[in-house]
């Protein structure tokens, strides 16, 4: 485990979580914040999937089934970030992220577990924005206003970077095809409380 600068949560790299997750370590709680859509497509097998915006949200509810150790994913280490902020403030302990999400998980050919294949957040995220930034900017040919469309978005992403948060995945993370029925809170709870995965 790295031992983070004051403000920044206590990382877990790859190989560290994978020897834990094994049957002679010791197992933390995985919570994965991602969307559903992306946790279907594929997500470290044992992990629980509660989507960033159910945390936020509940993160008190939450409090009371996540006594134990608990390590944080997402695609990069971002929204696992901001969901430990969420959580350490909710005054749950001992939290960490995986460093480099699941990005580095499966870069270090650890196990997951696979399904229909979705594109993840944050590609949605450049997808949506480059389409509204090309089409104003071509729609700026014959209405010289319409350019003020595109650079609304590139003042929205320049924020996005500056402040590690991203309005539009946030969004975009609400839009039925990233959610489904276990999103709700109590769906989040019964698997919480049932037995592990």
């Amino acid at each position: 485990m790295k031992t983070p600068p004051t403000g920044t949560p206590a990382t877990l790299d790859a190989a560290t979580l994978h020897h834990l997750t094994t049957p002679t370590g010791a197992a933390p709680r995985l919570i994965d914040v991602r969307t559903p859509g992306e946790f279907a497509a594929a997500h470290i097998p044992g992990s629980y999937n509660v989507p960033l915006d159910v945390l936020r949200e509940h993160r008190d509810e939450l409090r009371a089934h996540l006594d134990e150790q608990v390590v944080l994913v997402c695609r990069s280490g971002q929204r696992a970030t901001t969901a430990e902020q969420a959580l350490a403030a909710a005054g749950l302990p001992g939290l960490r992220v995986l460093d480099g999400g699941i990005t580095a998980w499966q870069a270090a050919g650890n196990p997951v577990r696979a399904g229909k294949q979705r594109w993840d957040l944050e590609r949605q995220a450049r997808l949506v924005a480059g389409g509204i930034v090309l089409t104003s900017i071509l729609t700026s040919v014959v209405y010289p206003p319409a350019k003020w469309v595109a650079a609304f978005i590139g003042a929205g992403l320049s924020f996005a970077a500056l402040s590690n948060t991203c309005t539009m995945g946030m969004l975009l993370a609400r839009l039925p095809y990233n959610r489904s029925p276990q999103t709700d809170l109590d769906g989040v709870v019964a698997a919480l409380a049932g037995p592990r995965p």
